[in-house]
């Protein structure tokens, strides 16, 4: 059986060192640009991971939602680019 997933003792640091950045920030368009440089990271790795399981299982289809790699743990989609203007205009 695999170890479960861990962070690597580097990767506690700068995820400390990010969290100690976004709390030092009060300026709401500085925060929100930092979300979505975090939300597109997330969405890369996310699509890596996949790939690399494709890779391994070598199905050409996607990976199975059943894994979970397909929801953040939110019951409503998010909003698409074109609702997220709407509500920014």
């Amino acid at each position: 059986m695999s170890e479960p997933l861990a962070l690597t003792l580097g990767q506690k640091f700068e995820l400390e060192r990010m969290n100690r950045a976004i709390d030092a920030t009060a300026d709401p368009q500085a925060l929100r640009g930092l979300a979505k440089q975090l939300l597109q990271a997330w969405h890369s790795q996310k699509a890596a991971t996949q790939w690399v399981m494709r890779q391994q299982l070598g199905s050409p289809a996607r990976v199975p939602t059943e894994l979970g790699l397909d929801t953040i743990g939110f019951d409503d989609p998010l909003p698409g680019p074109d609702e997220m203007k709407a509500e920014e205009g």
